[in-house]
């Protein structure tokens, strides 16, 4: 089981991130696809509905933006920026998981252990949070990366992970890896402590619903972490989902030649002028909502991918270890 519990052989920290990391890598090559897509929806200025005679709209739909994107930069355009989302998730799952095992099994060390058993969603809500903000802090640079090299359309900007990093530091400085990180700590602290924290409660209801009364098993089935996980991403994702838009937005600042072609292009002086200038000019609160259909496949997804790889590992370690 994910967190902390006294009762099951504890994994050295290294195990912990290793398989954090080895998890993130595995979502990153099911969920890439949809992430392309939730940052073209989010980055376009223009309404997400069909073009009128008085307005023009890149992407509409997912079926749409899909046989758009493979018609005009290929089949491969869909794992744009895979390379630098690849060490995205690999840093952060191994940063991520560490940091919340760790810091569950302080509280379990620190607070009452009726507390923490029987509140066990508060703890692991308040735990996944710090978590989320440190591997987000250590992260940023390749979320920043990654995002831009799926906003460059046919004409390359960036050639290459090693080109964007070099064009960057010239261009913008060193701070420029760490631009939108106030919206990014913002988004990721809530979204991942309440996606750790729906996963205790609903993998608490699963066996309160499906278990026989007086049966107690330490470790959880294939169905119940990918349905509890992938519920407990979703709804995380959509609840905190506008402050992605933020982000991403703020992320390409200074990038905006390598969106000719996309639409229009906008300034930000920062989280609170982006949101107010979203809502102003793209039709109020929906237009903090861009995406949110391949956001919440791929939020879904990458959710009960990383958690069922995640318990799975650790439980054949475990059970290495045992033997």
């Amino acid at each position: 089981m994910v967190g902390y519990r006294p009762e099951e052989y504890k994994l050295s920290s290294q195990e912990y991130a290793a398989v954090g990391a080895f998890s993130g890598f595995v979502a990153r090559v099911v969920c890439q696809p949809f992430d392309v897509l939730k940052i073209r929806f989010q980055l376009q200025v223009e309404p997400v509905c069909k073009p009128t005679s008085t307005s023009f709209s890149k992407y509409w739909g997912i079926r749409q933006a899909f046989q758009s994107i493979i018609k005009e930069e290929g089949v491969t355009a869909l794992w744009k920026g895979h390379v630098p989302a690849q060490i995205l998730s690999v840093a952060y799952g191994f940063t991520q998981f560490a940091s919340f095992e760790l810091l569950t099994s302080v509280a379990w060390r620190f607070c009452p252990h009726e507390f923490t058993t029987k509140h066990r969603p508060i703890v692991h809500t308040v735990c996944g949070g710090l978590a989320g903000c440190i591997a987000i802090t250590v992260a940023q640079p390749m979320d920043v990366l990654r995002t831009r090299f799926v906003a460059q359309g046919n004409e390359k900007i960036y050639s290459s992970l090693y080109s964007g990093i070099q064009t960057m530091i010239k261009e913008e400085g060193f701070l420029s890896f760490y631009k939108g990180l106030g919206a990014a700590v913002a988004q990721i602290g809530p979204q991942m402590g309440l996606q750790f924290g729906f996963f205790a409660l609903f993998t608490r209801l699963w066996r309160g619903w499906f278990d026989n009364p007086g049966h107690k098993r330490s470790h959880a089935g294939v169905t119940e972490v990918l349905v509890c996980g992938s519920s407990a991403g979703a709804i995380a994702k959509t609840i905190i989902y506008p402050l992605d838009v933020i982000k991403k937005r703020l992320e390409i600042q200074g990038f905006e030649k390598a969106r000719k072609g996309f639409g229009a292009v906008r300034h930000y002086n920062g989280l609170w002028d982006c949101m107010i200038t979203i809502m102003k000019e793209e039709g109020s609160v929906r237009g903090l909502y861009k995406g949110l259909s391949p956001g919440l496949i791929k939020g879904g997804l990458a959710a009960g991918a990383n958690y069922l790889v995640y318990d799975q590992v650790c439980y054949l370690l475990r059970k290495y270890h045992s033997s």
